[in-house]
């Protein structure tokens, strides 16, 4: 038997050296609690954990749900190809999320706590509850790739029969707390920055969910094709950006008529940090819309690419000023994360990455893009032959 030699190469040599960080803070965060691993205190207590792995880290999972409601809802069967990768990052970003919370969490031994201790009048009950159950959907959604590499035919034919309750399900799983999330801050109008404030931040949140979801869907895409020496899905992506280019166009109409509403449009031109970061969260994303309307853009991988990049900065830059941005005004102090806090989540981001790559390598997860039936016009000399045998 041949064994692989393992080379180390200089992005496994950073991979290791982010899990090693990861492990050290890990342990500080075991073994001393919150207050030794984190800049976290009682005047701001969510950080970069709350922020970045679960606002976050929920939004670039949203690909599953929207992409799965595309395919099995609206039956357009031509995005099937790329469907079992999509779900199987929506799949290990929501795992990722619950590891992130297990160090968010004082007692994280009380996690499940949430499933006998029911409190339906809050709003992070509901979201636990979500999370848990759309995590158990998308990893039955992504079983039959397991089934089909172990050759289980009874177990895909269990899922097929319950592919469309487990699809509607999830649909609406993914709408509730992508959506509660917002309804977080509902409860802070008079802490959070008014630029981010708003009475319908969870309908903000839900349609940013989904531009983003569907950016994550080429960027996945993208770096598939690289990694794994596969032709990327150009017509496909192409065509969902297209899709994204509109909600973009959608979202961002909702945020300026929610500003104007709430007369708080003369906050734009205020010399001050909240002023600099919401523009740049905006710029981001139009860059990336205004890149995705254009055809040109759309049919180049690279520049197609760049653009769902620019979308899901600009996300990342938004979930960020709602969590951090927009509260250190009010708390009176000033939040920089500890490098054991940046280490943590470095590491959660790099296993990600690992798992999608050993997952894509060892399972069936691209389905091949099936061709467009092609036309055969009859030859001239065959036209008439059937003319004439009809003539007789």
């Amino acid at each position: 038997m041949r064994i692989a030699k393992f080379r180390i190469t200089f992005w496994r040599a950073v991979f290791l050296l982010i899990l090693a960080a990861g492990a050290v803070a890990t342990y500080q965060r075991v073994v001393y609690g919150l207050g030794a691993a984190t800049n976290l205190s009682d005047q701001f207590p969510w950080g970069l954990w709350i922020g970045f792995d679960i606002l976050c880290g929920v939004g670039l999972a949203a690909g599953g749900f929207t992409l799965v409601a595309v395919v099995h809802i609206f039956n357009i069967e031509k995005y099937k190809p790329i469907l079992r990768p999509t779900i199987l990052t929506s799949f290990l970003g929501y795992v990722l999320v619950v590891c992130a919370l297990l160090f968010d969490l004082g007692q994280p031994q009380r996690i499940w706590h949430a499933l006998v201790m029911w409190n339906p009048h809050s709003v992070m009950f509901e979201v636990a509850w979500c999370v848990m159950l759309y995590t158990t959907v998308l990893a039955l959604e992504f079983s039959p790739a397991v089934f089909e590499k172990l050759g289980w035919t009874r177990g895909q034919q269990m899922i097929r029969i319950i592919s469309v309750p487990l699809v509607i399900l999830g649909v609406i799983l993914s709408t509730l707390h992508q959506s509660s999330l917002g309804s977080l801050y509902l409860i802070v109008p008079s802490k959070l920055y008014p630029l981010w404030y708003s009475p319908i931040l969870p309908i903000l949140f839900y349609v940013s969910a989904i531009c983003v979801g569907l950016s994550m869907t080429i960027f996945e895409s993208w770096h598939s094709s690289r990694a794994l020496n596969r032709a990327i899905h150009q017509s496909l992506t192409a065509r969902i950006a297209q899709v994204n280019a509109v909600c973009l166009a959608v979202y961002f109409m909702i945020r300026y008529l929610d500003l104007k509403h709430r007369g708080v449009l003369n906050l734009l031109t205020v010399p001050r940090i909240e002023t600099y970061l919401f523009w740049l969260e905006t710029g981001l994303m139009l860059a990336g819309m205004m890149l995705m309307f254009q055809q040109r853009i759309r049919n180049s991988p690279g520049w197609l690419y760049l653009s769902s990049l620019l979308v899901i900065f600009g996300f990342l830059a938004n979930r960020m000023n709602v969590t951090l941005t927009g509260m250190e005004a009010s708390s009176g102090v000033h939040y920089i994360p500890k490098w054991t806090e940046i280490a943590i989540t470095l590491s959660i981001v790099a296993a990600g990455f690992a798992a999608f790559r050993l997952a894509a390598k060892y399972l069936p997860v691209f389905e091949e893009e099936q061709p467009a039936r092609k036309v055969v016009e009859p030859e001239p000399a065959e036209e008439l032959e059937d003319y004439a045998v009809a003539s007789r």
